[in-house]
């Protein structure tokens, strides 16, 4: 019995830590589930300040761009070679859109909470933070990464994709299967962790002297911010086109 009950026991275990939650959260009740209300009101922001500033920098296009146009366009260039390198000459350009969004979503939401004071707007319990500083919303990016992955792998080859998980022999039919499954989780928790990291880092010189010592602290964050979104964006492209390219 003994033997039974020590498996039992440790499932027990694990089931409890798995409730544990670092510091407070505002919920909503949404039918029969609760979301992270906080985590949807900062990503609105996010979604609204991109809407907003693409708007005010293509209202009036021309066609010898300058201002706010030319610095977009100069952005999409960015995105196309971004995507194109990964990607490949052939195929990249249906998802030029998907990888400029998803480093335009995760770069405004790093730099919001370096720059916001979310702390000013006061909720009725936790704190407003940026939203790629809750584990939730990086695996929901990291999960859509997987979703254009598959997507893009069976329009390409068809029920013919799985047959990379026996190869080169069906002994590593367990290990593909998993390396598949291990890369949105690197993803969520490498965005996740360096971020809270780097938000942790700049609230400790923030807290002990306020005006002097946080300020290279918090450009630093800023260039770190900017450089997590990138390795985003570039391992998202880098699965997409592998899963297009065939097993390596």
């Amino acid at each position: 019995m003994d033997i039974v009950r020590s498996p039992i026991s440790t499932l027990n275990h694990i089931y409890d830590i798995s409730g544990v939650e670092v510091g407070q959260h505002f919920y909503w009740q949404i039918g029969g589930f609760q979301v992270h209300g906080q985590v949807l009101i900062t990503s609105w922001i996010v979604i609204a300040v991109l809407l907003g500033s693409a708007t005010i920098a293509v209202r009036d296009p021309q066609p010898i761009p300058t201002g706010g146009q030319n610095f977009v366009e100069y952005i999409l260039e960015f995105f196309r070679d971004l995507t194109r390198t990964q990607i490949g000459e052939e195929e990249y350009g249906p998802w030029v859109p998907f990888i400029g969004t998803m480093f335009l979503f995760i770069f405004v939401s790093n730099w919001s909470g370096a720059l916001l004071p979310w702390g000013i707007l006061k909720l009725p319990q936790g704190e407003l933070a940026a939203p790629t500083n809750d584990i939730n919303t990086t695996v929901a990016l990291a999960l859509l990464t997987s979703v254009a992955y598959f997507y893009a792998s069976l329009a390409k080859k068809g029920l013919g994709y799985f047959g990379k998980y026996i190869q080169p022999t069906p002994i590593l039919l367990p290990i593909n299967i998993l390396e598949d499954f291990t890369k949105p989780l690197s993803l969520s928790f490498r965005l996740f962790g360096n971020i809270l990291a780097d938000e942790l880092v700049v609230a400790v010189p923030v807290s002990s002297v306020p005006l002097v010592v946080p300020i290279p602290v918090m450009f630093l964050g800023l260039f770190t911010s900017g450089i997590q979104a990138l390795i985003f964006a570039t391992l998202a492209a880098a699965y997409i086109g592998e899963s297009m390219e065939g097993h390596h």
